[in-house]
C-alpha cells in the first residue's frame, strides 16, 4: 500500500511522513522528490522546465520506482510530495492501480494564513521561500477544484504534526 501525502509545499508533508512511518508497522518512507533529482542531474540536461514534474519520465519512474520497492519491501511506503496538476495525479495513481497498488491519498492542508506565517518562518528553505509561495495559489486552485475531492483532507491548520501524522495513521489503520 502507499500513503501519499499530497499538499502545497510548506504544508508539512516531510515532516509529517517521518511521524506517520513508525506508526505505520513495516512502511517506509519514498520521496518521490529524489527521483526528480536524479532526472535534474542528467548532463547536459532535459529540455528546461520550472518543475521537474513535467518531465513525463518523472511520473512513470515514480509509478515504476514505488511498485520495485514495493515487490522488494512488502509493507508500506509512506510518499510525501506534493501533486496539484490532476492529469499528472491521475497518470501515477492510474499507473499505481495497473500494478494493483493500493493508495490512501491523504491532504494536508491549512488555511493560506497559516501557510503563509510557517513559510515566513521557514528554516528549510529560508523565510519567505518564492518556491513555496510560488506554490499557494495553484495549491489553492487544485483544492478547490479537484484535489480535495480525490483525497482525504487533514486540516493542520490547528494540528501539530504529530496530531495530523496520528490522525492519518489511525484513518490507515482503522
Amino acid at each position: 500500500m502507499i500513503v501519499w501525502l499530497n499538499g502545497t509545499h510548506g504544508a508539512g508533508k516531510t515532516t509529517t511522513s517521518a511521524l506517520v512511518q513508525p506508526l505505520l508497522p513495516d512502511s517506509q518512507v519514498f520521496d518521490a522528490e529524489k527521483v526528480g533529482e536524479a532526472l535534474m542531474d542528467i548532463t547536459p540536461g532535459l529540455p528546461w522546465t520550472d518543475n521537474f514534474q513535467h518531465w513525463p519520465p518523472w511520473r512513470q519512474l515514480v509509478v515504476e520506482t514505488a511498485r520495485r520497492v514495493l515487490e522488494y519491501t512488502g509493507g508500506t511506503l509512506v510518499m510525501p510530495m506534493t501533486v496539484l496538476v490532476e492529469p499528472y495525479w491521475r497518470e501515477i495513481s492510474t499507473g499505481l492501480a495497473h500494478h494493483g497498488i493500493p493508495v490512501r491519498h491523504f491532504v494536508l492542508h491549512a488555511d493560506q494564513d497559516t501557510l503563509r506565517g510557517r513559510i515566513a518562518d521557514d528554516t528549510v528553505l529560508g523565510p519567505n521561500s518564492p518556491f513555496r509561495l510560488k506554490y499557494l495559489e495553484p495549491y489553492a486552485e487544485a483544492a478547490r477544484t479537484w484535489l480535495h475531492a480525490e483525497a482525504e483532507v487533514v486540516d493542520t491548520t490547528h494540528l501539530t504534526p504529530a496530531q495530523a501524522a496520528l490522525q492519518i495513521a489511525e484513518a490507515v489503520k482503522g
